[in-house]
């Protein structure tokens, strides 16, 4: 059996971490990108590139692409190859590229496929209906995730959980790496995440600019780049926030919130801050809670789906999202908030005011924050990668 990867990508982002992470481990042939573009260190011998689109390229046109890049991959293909996809658009081309050249079709799902399929992902969500029980294998990252692919037809008995790996010893060596001087030993806050809708960046920026009444020193830390980078940096610059934007400014110590955009070590900046703050509006797993409990950092996160009730409190119900502030085993579960993008001059509605209380609650109290680093590391435990690549491997054998 010969063993490939397809995604969209490597532009980075959790799925592509996840990506690159089993490949030291598993028996990888080669990987395909449907799209130009590599941020991770991945041999070029290793990969095939079978477009010249990048992420820039029009959605709507990259879907309808989708017959060209199966035909495409499946010119590259043996029969009974095995083909592990990752990420939604590289999960249809594994499917239909079947049609083409029979290989073994293995997909990673990562989004939960009921909160998730928003606007234009009316389209994905008919192309998951009509495709995913085609597939021989479909992983799901969580059971939340699993739980939305049966409910949109995808056979139970497919159906496997895998959750993603972390390198947690590697995490922990980089997260001693030095950062910039500005940054060591100033209170800060930090969230990382792809400036993207999903991700709900701007309910934070709302929520900071009211922390900081009561905490004047505080600094706001956002790593990730992404489509809605000008309307959260003009949404900080509008709620009168001292705003740097890492390919405009000058980096000092002046500034409020600092727009950092794509780092390669992440884990140097979240583990010199106070709290990981997580208020993504919807999940499959979240790589970047994991990551920062893998750096000994209290996380808060919002109690979306999928993902961050299954990591912070495993043994309660992956149904119930709480109303309230929820002071779980392993992290703060808060209210969720919902899709509606928000302006400076709006006032904050009950749950921002509930999220400004409890982080403003957990800055004041080092003996609790003190409390989840040390339980945020050891659940991070749970999830190297090392014993995820078991799953991963048995499941390759039963295929």
């Amino acid at each position: 059996m010969s063993l490939k990867f397809l995604i969209n990508s490597l532009e980075g982002g959790g799925a592509e971490a996840a990506l690159v992470r089993l490949l030291p481990f598993l028996n990888v042939e080669k990987v395909f990108l449907l799209e130009k573009g590599v941020k991770f260190e991945v041999s070029k011998e290793e990969i095939f590139i079978l477009s010249e689109h990048t992420i820039k390229t029009n959605s709507l046109y990259k879907t309808l692409f989708i017959p060209v890049y199966s035909w495409r991959l499946a010119s590259q293909l043996k029969n009974k190859d095995t083909v592990i996809s990752f990420l939604e658009r590289a999960n249809f081309v594994n499917i239909v590229s079947n049609l083409f050249k029979k290989h073994k079709t293995v997909i990673s799902v990562r989004m939960n496929q009921l909160e998730g399929h928003r606007g234009f992902g009316v389209v994905n969500k008919f192309l998951v209906r009509i495709l995913y029980p085609k597939a021989d294998t479909v992983v799901a990252v969580s059971q939340g995730v699993k739980n939305s692919l049966i409910k949109l037809g995808v056979p139970e008995e497919k159906i496997k959980i895998i959750y993603n790996p972390y390198p947690i010893h590697l995490i922990q060596n980089l997260s001693e790496e030095p950062v910039e001087g500005i940054f060591e030993g100033a209170p800060f806050i930090i969230t990382v995440g792809r400036l993207t809708k999903p991700k709900g960046q701007w309910y934070l920026l709302r929520i900071f600019r009211e922390l900081k009444k009561k905490f004047p020193e505080l600094k706001l830390l956002l790593l990730g780049d992404g489509e809605l980078k000008d309307y959260l940096v003009k949404l900080s610059e509008n709620l009168g926030l001292r705003t740097y934007l890492w390919d405009r400014d000058k980096l000092s110590g002046d500034f409020d919130v600092y727009f950092l955009g794509f780092k390669k070590n992440p884990f140097k900046y979240i583990s010199r801050s106070k709290l990981f703050v997580f208020p993504s509006l919807w999940e499959g797993f979240p790589n970047a809670l994991v990551e920062a409990m893998a750096c000994g950092i209290p996380v808060v996160s919002a109690d979306c789906r999928s993902g961050p009730r299954e990591i912070l409190s495993p043994d309660t119900d992956f149904n119930y999202q709480t109303k309230e502030p929820e002071f779980a085993e392993y992290g703060v579960l808060m209210p969720p908030f919902d899709v509606e993008f928000k302006k400076a001059n709006k006032p904050l509605e009950k749950r921002e005011r509930i999220w400004v209380e409890v982080l403003g609650k957990l800055l004041q109290d080092e003996e609790l924050r003190k409390k989840y680093s040390k339980k945020a590391l050891e659940r991070a435990r749970d999830f190297d990668v090392e014993n995820i690549v078991k799953d991963w491997e048995k499941l390759l054998r039963e295929v």
